[in-house]
C-alpha cells in the first residue's frame, strides 16, 4: 500500500553476500525505483513527479548535481534521483501524533533507514529543557525562541548557521545575509566534508575553485580519467555522458581500489542497446590503486611525460606553458628528481606495465579531461593530490582547451551553488565589500568555523546554538561520539527539514524541528496585497550552469514554510529595526532576491532576465573562457611538492568509507548494494582475500573495526561481517555513516581541513558476539 511506513527497525545485522556485478543500470535499476516510487507515492503520482525531474519547466532532482543536456530525454532521472523523489514526494506522514508516540529516546535507538522512512514532516515541533517528546509549536513561538537565543549570546560567533547542499540559491544568499547581519561568518556547509579539498587546491593553481569543463567538453575529448569515483552509485546519469563519449571516439582510464560495475560497463535504460543488449563497455584501462596512492601515480606519469619530451617535440605544450603557467621549472626539477620506482609502485600498488600503458594512452590524446570525487579529497594529502592532478593538465595544456580541464564531480544539488551565494565560513573580501556597499552594514571581516572547528567550538563550549539549514550534521560528521556529546552542549539546536533523521535525535538542551517545503512541491506566496503567486528557485549544477526548479505537487502539509521564508521570518524577528533589508519583500517576491544577488554575486548580472531561458544559463569561468588565471602570480601555477600516501603497520588495514547503492549521502534507500552483491545489511568490511586469510578471517565472519590514531587512541566500530572482496591489496571498504565513528576529528586534509575519511588505519579483531 502507497505511503505506509514500516512499523518496526529491520535487523540490519545479518548481511546475505552473493557475487558483485560487472555492469550496471539496465531493467533491474528501472525496476527498483518504479517499486521503490510506487511504494512511496502511488502509481498516479510517481507518474506525475518523475516526469518532471530535470525537466526544463520542471524540478532539479534533490539528489546529485550532474548537469543536464541542452535536449533532454523523457525520463531525465536515474534509480537514485527517481528513490530521491520518491522519499520527498511520499505519501507517508510524520505528525504530532507520531512524536507522541515515539519518545526522543525511542527515536535514538532507531537506524537511519527507519527514521527517513516514515514520511514527510507535518509540523513545527519543539522539544523543550528536560522533555523526551517533541511537541507542536507554532512558527511565530518557533521564531520567538530562536531569536531569543541568539540576541543573549554574548557574541555572535556563539552561533553556528550550518547549510546542506540542496539549499536553493536563493535560501542560501538570504541565510549567508542574515548570518553576516547577525556577525558571524560561522557558515560551515557540507562541502567542508567532501570537495573542500578541490576548492583549495583549484583556487591556489588555476584561480578558481570550481571545475572547468561543461557536459559538451566530455563528448569532444579524447581521453577521460575517472579517479577516487563511482559514478554508477553516485552520479549514474554521469555513464550516459561517458557512453556518448566512447561513441565519439574517446578513451577511458578508471583509477579506483574498488571494481565498479557502472564504469566497467553500462546498459543505458533509454536505449534498445540497454535494456536488451550488452550495453557500453567503458574502462579501457582500469588501474587498481592502493588507497591514497594517487598523487604517486600522477607524479609518475608526469615524471615520464617529461622524460619522453627530452627526446619528442611537442609531448609538452612549451606555448602554452611559457605564456600561461608559473613554476613549471621548479615542478620539472623536483619530479625527474624523484625516479624511485619501487617507491612508486609500492604507494601505488600497480605494476610499472599498468602505468606505462596508462602513459601510451596519455600521450595519444590531444584533449584529457580528469574527473574525480572524494576518493581523491578525503585524505590528508588530498590538497598536494589534486594539485598534481593540475601539473599533469598543464604539461600538454589541457587547460581552456574544448574537450580538456578538470572536473571535480561535486555530489549533493547545489552543494556549488550554495558556495557561489557566498555560504563559506573564510569569504573573499570582494564578496564582503559587495555585501556592504549593497546593504548597508558592515559585515565581519574575521573567518567562521568549518565542520570540523563548529564541532570543536561545540564540544569546548564556545558555541551555544547550532542551526542547520537541511543535512544531517551528527550523521554526516566524523567521529561520531565526539560528534554527538559537542551537539549535545548546545543551549539550542535546529533543523530546517522534510523528513526525519539521526539529527533530530541527538539534540540541545532544547531542541527545533522546522519542516520546509521540497524541490517537488509547489512554492506559493502572499503578497501585502493579499494576492498569491507561484515562485520559483535556482540551483548550479556541478558544471557551474544555472537554472531554475520549480514543484508542482500541493505541500505535504499547510504547515511548511519555505526556505527562503523561513530565513527572512527569522531575519526579521532576530534583527528587528537594526536591519534595513527588506526581508518581507524577500518572501513574498523570490525574483527581489536575484536582483540583488545580480547586484553581488559575479556572473549573475541580469540574473532574472538570463533564467527565464529554457535551460538557464553559464556562469563565467576565465580559465575555461579565456585562458586567464585569476592567481596570485596571474598565470595557472604549477605546484612543487613531494609525495605522500598513506601506509599501515602490519596486521593493520587502510580502510575507505563509502556509499551503498542504496543511499545517498546520510540517506538510507534502502538495506542492499546490488553492484557490490550485498543484501539486507550495511555492517560489512570488504577485504582483498588474500589479506582476510593472512589476518585469520574467513568470508562470512564478524569482526570488531579498530581505527588507530598517531596519538595512540583508538575507536570501535562493533559487528562487522567480513565479505571477501577484489579490492585492492591492503585495502578495505566500509560504509558511512555506520563507519563514521572510526574517523578521528582531528585526522583532516592539509590546507581544506576535510574529514579524512577515506585513509583510516583499522585493525580487525573478532567480534565479541560472533
Amino acid at each position: 500500500m502507497a505511503g505506509k511506513p514500516p512499523t518496526s527497525d529491520p535487523a540490519q545485522d545479518a548481511p546475505q553476500v552473493g557475487a558483485p556485478q560487472h555492469s550496471a543500470v539496465g531493467i533491474p535499476a528501472i525496476t527498483h525505483a518504479l517499486k521503490i516510487s510506487q511504494q512511496q507515492m502511488g502509481v498516479r503520482r510517481t507518474a506525475l513527479t518523475l516526469l518532471r525531474v530535470n525537466q526544463k519547466n520542471g524540478f532539479d532532482c534533490p539528489g546529485c548535481a550532474w548537469p543536464e543536456d541542452d535536449k533532454r530525454h523523457t525520463a531525465e532521472f536515474c534509480e537514485n534521483g527517481a528513490k530521491a523523489v520518491a522519499e520527498e514526494a511520499t505519501l507517508r506522514r510524520v505528525t504530532p501524533d507520531f512524536f507522541a508516540t515515539h519518545p526522543v529516546t525511542d527515536l535514538a535507538t532507531r537506524s537511519g533507514y527507519w527514521l527517513g522512512q516514515q514520511g514527510r514532516l507535518t509540523h513545527p515541533m519543539y522539544l523543550p529543557e528536560g522533555a523526551d517528546h517533541y511537541e507542536p509549536i507554532t512558527w511565530d513561538h518557533a521564531f520567538d525562541l530562536i531569536a531569543e537565543e541568539l540576541t543573549a549570546l554574548t557574541s555572535p560567533d556563539e552561533a553556528v548557521f550550518y547549510t546542506s547542499g540542496r539549499t536553493s540559491n536563493e535560501a542560501a544568499f538570504l541565510y549567508q545575509l542574515f548570518a553576516r547581519e547577525y556577525g558571524t561568518n560561522n557558515l560551515p556547509d557540507c562541502s567542508n566534508m567532501c570537495h573542500e579539498s578541490s576548492g583549495s587546491a583549484l583556487t591556489d593553481t588555476l584561480g578558481v575553485g570550481k571545475g572547468s569543463v561543461l557536459l559538451e567538453d566530455l563528448y569532444k575529448a579524447d581521453l577521460i580519467i575517472v579517479a577516487g569515483q563511482n559514478p554508477g552509485t553516485n552520479h549514474p546519469r554521469m555513464l550516459t555522458a561517458l557512453e556518448k563519449a566512447k561513441t565519439n571516439g574517446a578513451k577511458i582510464i578508471s583509477i579506483n581500489p574498488l571494481p565498479e560495475a557502472g564504469l566497467e560497463r553500462f546498459k543505458n535504460p533509454q536505449t534498445p542497446r540497454g535494456l536488451a543488449g550488452g550495453g557500453t563497455a567503458l574502462t579501457d584501462l582500469f588501474l587498481q590503486v592502493r588507497i591514497g596512492g594517487d598523487q604517486a601515480l600522477f607524479r609518475a606519469l608526469n615524471r615520464r611525460i617529461l622524460e619522453e619530451a627530452k627526446t619528442t617535440p611537442g609531448i609538452l605544450d612549451d606555448d602554452f606553458i611559457r605564456q600561461h603557467t608559473h613554476g613549471f621549472e621548479d615542478f620539472a626539477t623536483l619530479a625527474t628528481a624523484d625516479e624511485d620506482w619501487d617507491e612508486t609502485l609500492r604507494a601505488t600498488g600497480l605494476t610499472r606495465d599498468e602505468i606505462e600503458r596508462a602513459l601510451t594512452m596519455v600521450l595519444a590524446s590531444q584533449r584529457t579531461i580528469v574527473c574525480w570525487a572524494m576518493g581523491l579529497t578525503q585524505h590528508k594529502h588530498s590538497v598536494p593530490t589534486i594539485q598534481e592532478v593540475v601539473n599533469f593538465l598543464l604539461l600538454r595544456g589541457n587547460i581552456g582547451r574544448p574537450g580538456a580541464g578538470v572536473c571535480p564531480v561535486r555530489g549533493h544539488s547545489n552543494v556549488q551553488g550554495d558556495r557561489t551565494m557566498g555560504i563559506f565560513e573564510r569569504p573573499a573580501p570582494a564578496l564582503l565589500d559587495a555585501l556592504e556597499k549593497e546593504f548597508g552594514f558592515t559585515p565581519p571581516r574575521h573567518h567562521g568555523y568549518d565542520v570540523v572547528r563548529a564541532i570543536r567550538a561545540l564540544r569546548d563550549g564556545h558555541a551555544k546554538v547550532f542551526f542547520a539549514m537541511g543535512g544531517n550534521f551528527v550523521s554526516a560528521t566524523p567521529d561520531t561520539h565526539v560528534t554527538e556529546a559537542a551537539i549535545r552542549r548546545a543551549r539550542l539546536t535546529v533543523h530546517v527539514s522534510t523528513k526525519l533523521n539521526r539529527s533530530h535525535a541527538v539534540t540541545g538542551a532544547r531542541a527545533l524541528i522546522l519542516p520546509t517545503l521540497g524541490r517537488t512541491e509547489r512554492d506559493r506566496q502572499t503578497r501585502p496585497d493579499g494576492t498569491s503567486t507561484d515562485q520559483f528557485v535556482t540551483v548550479e549544477d556541478s558544471m557551474g550552469m544555472v537554472h531554475a526548479s520549480r514543484g508542482r505537487l500541493e505541500p505535504a502539509s499547510p504547515h511548511l514554510l519555505s526556505e527562503p521564508a523561513i530565513v527572512a521570518r527569522l531575519a526579521r524577528r532576530t534583527l528587528g529595526d537594526r536591519s534595513n533589508t527588506p526581508w518581507e519583500t524577500f518572501e513574498n517576491d523570490y525574483a527581489t532576491i536575484r536582483d540583488r544577488i545580480a547586484r553581488v554575486i559575479p556572473g549573475f548580472e541580469d540574473f532574472n532576465t538570463k533564467i527565464a531561458h529554457p535551460g538557464g544559463f553559464t556562469l563565467p569561468h576565465a580559465p575555461r573562457d579565456s585562458r586567464s588565471f585569476p592567481t596570485t602570480t596571474g598565470k595557472a601555477n604549477f605546484t612543487a611538492t613531494p609525495v605522500q600516501y598513506p601506509t599501515a603497520p602490519e596486521g593493520r588495514l587502510l580502510l575507505q568509507t563509502l556509499r551503498s547503492h542504496d543511499q545517498y549521502n546520510t540517506t538510507i534507500y534502502g538495506l542492499d548494494d546490488r553492484y557490490r552483491g550485498i543484501k539486507n545489511g550495511r555492517r560489512v568490511i570488504l577485504v582483498h582475500p588474500d589479506d582476510a586469510h593472512q589476518l585469520g578471517f574467513p568470508d562470512g565472519s564478524y569482526a570488531d573495526l579498530v581505527s588507530e590514531w598517531t596519538d595512540g587512541s583508538e575507536r570501535r566500530a562493533p559487528g562487522f561481517r567480513v565479505v571477501h572482496y577484489p579490492t585492492a591489496r591492503g585495502c578495505a571498504a566500509a560504509y558511512y555513516p555506520e563507519t563514521n565513528v572510526l574517523v578521528p576529528l582531528d585526522h583532516t586534509a592539509d590546507t581544506s581541513n576535510t574529514p579524512a575519511s577515506k585513509s583510516l588505519v583499522v585493525r580487525l579483531e573478532t567480534a565479541h558476539n560472533d
